[in-house]
C-alpha cells in the first residue's frame, strides 16, 4: 500500500442540523481520511483496531470499495466504538448528551447510547494506550515501505510512538492530525514531543488555539514547525486552510471549493487523506492542500463516510483545476 490512514473505525450516531437521525452508520476518522486519499489513489490501507462487535460485513464492504484492511486488528470481546454527533447548524456540532439531543427532535435515545459520554476516552493519556489505540505491534509487514502514513486523531501515545516505528518500516512521509482533547496547555510538552517525529502537522484553528491561546494562526504555525514538522497546515473550516512551509517560510491560504454542503462530518479527515496523496505526488504543500480540498468537497456533499467514493478521478481533476486557477489569481 502507498498510503496508510491510521485512527478510528467507528459506529456513528448522528443528528443533522435539520433534526434527522442517522443511526449505526459506518464512520471513523481513519475511514474518512482513507476515502479522502482514495479519491486520488487506488492504493490505500487502513490501520485501526475494532472489537468483535464491529458490524458484520463492514470490513468486507470496505475491501469491495478498494480499501486494504490488512491493518485492521480485531480485538477480543465487546469494544466501545460509538461516536455521537448532534449538529446545531450546518457546521457546529456537539458530541455529548445524546439523550438531550434525541429528546430535542422528539425521539427516544437509542439503547446503545444510554451510557454514552464521548467518543475519545483516554486519548489524552500519554502513559497508557486505551483498548482501541493503535500500537506499533499492530503494524503489518504489508505496509512496510508505504509512501505516506497519516495519523488521524487518536491516542496521544499512538501519535508519539507510531511514527518512529513507521520510519523503521521505511515509510517516507508521516503526518498527524491531533486529537482535540489533548491539545491542552497541561499536555504541551507531550505535543512538542510528538511534533519531533512528524513531517506534517495538521491541527484545526480550534485545536491550535486550545493549546497556544488566542494566538495569530501564522504565529501558531511557526511555533509548531519550530519543534519538528517541515509543513504545518491549520484547517480553518469553511475558510479553507493555511499552509506554512518551515524551510522557505512560505505562507499560503488554500481556499475552499464551492461545494453544496449537506454534511460536514469527516470533512477535515477527508482533507488530510487527500493532502497526504497530493504531497507525495507533487512535493508542493500548496498543491497538496488543493488535493485535500477536493477530497473534502466530495465528502460534504452527502451523508456517510463512503459518499465521496462516488467521485470519479476525472471529477476530482476538474475540481483541482478550478482551485488551481483560483489560487493563481
Amino acid at each position: 500500500m502507498d498510503y496508510i490512514c491510521c485512527g478510528g473505525l467507528r459506529i456513528d450516531y448522528l443528528i443533522t442540523h435539520e433534526g434527522q437521525a442517522h443511526l449505526r452508520e459506518m464512520g471513523g476518522n481513519a475511514l474518512y481520511a482513507a476515502v479522502g486519499a482514495r479519491v486520488w489513489s487506488d492504493s490505500v490501507g487502513l490501520l485501526a483496531r475494532v472489537g468483535e462487535n464491529y458490524p458484520d460485513g463492514w470490513l468486507d464492504a470496505l475491501k469491495q470499495d478498494g480499501l486494504d484492511v490488512s491493518g485492521v486488528r480485531i480485538m477480543p470481546g465487546h469494544q466501545d466504538m460509538r461516536t455521537f454527533y448532534a449538529y446545531t447548524d450546518q457546521r457546529a456540532r456537539l458530541d455529548t448528551d445524546p439523550a438531550f439531543h434525541f429528546a430535542r427532535i422528539g425521539l427516544p435515545p437509542p439503547d446503545e447510547l444510554r451510557d454514552y459520554v464521548h467518543s475519545t476516552p483516554g486519548q489524552d493519556d500519554p502513559n497508557e494506550y486505551e483498548p482501541l489505540a493503535v500500537q506499533p505491534d499492530d503494524w503489518p509487514a504489508a505496509y512496510d515501505g508505504a509512501r505516506a502514513l497519516h495519523l488521524s486523531p487518536i491516542s496521544i501515545r499512538t501519535q508519539t510512538h507510531l511514527p518512529i516505528h513507521a520510519r523503521q518500516a521505511g515509510v517516507a512521509q508521516v503526518a498527524a492530525d491531533p486529537g482535540e482533547r489533548y491539545m491542552a496547555p497541561r499536555l504541551r510538552p507531550h505535543v512538542e514531543a510528538l511534533l519531533q517525529n512528524v513531517d506534517v502537522f495538521m491541527p484545526s484553528e480550534m485545536e491550535a488555539r486550545s493549546l497556544l491561546g488566542e494566538v495569530d494562526l501564522w504565529d501558531a504555525a511557526v511555533e509548531f514547525a519550530r519543534h519538528g514538522p517541515r509543513v504545518v497546515v491549520i484547517k480553518v473550516g469553511d475558510q479553507g486552510a493555511l499552509i506554512y512551509e518551515r524551510d522557505s517560510g512560505r505562507r499560503t491560504h488554500a481556499p475552499p471549493y464551492p461545494a453544496c454542503v449537506v454534511d460536514v462530518t469527516g470533512a477535515g479527515d477527508s482533507f488530510c487523506g487527500g493532502f497526504a496523496v497530493g504531497l507525495v505526488e507533487t512535493g508542493d504543500p500548496t498543491r497538496a492542500a488543493l488535493y485535500g480540498t477536493v477530497s473534502a468537497s466530495f465528502a460534504i456533499e452527502g451523508y456517510g463516510a463512503l459518499y465521496a467514493m462516488r467521485a470519479s478521478r476525472a471529477q476530482a481533476r476538474k475540481r483541482l483545476a478550478f482551485l488551481e486557477r483560483a489560487v493563481a489569481h
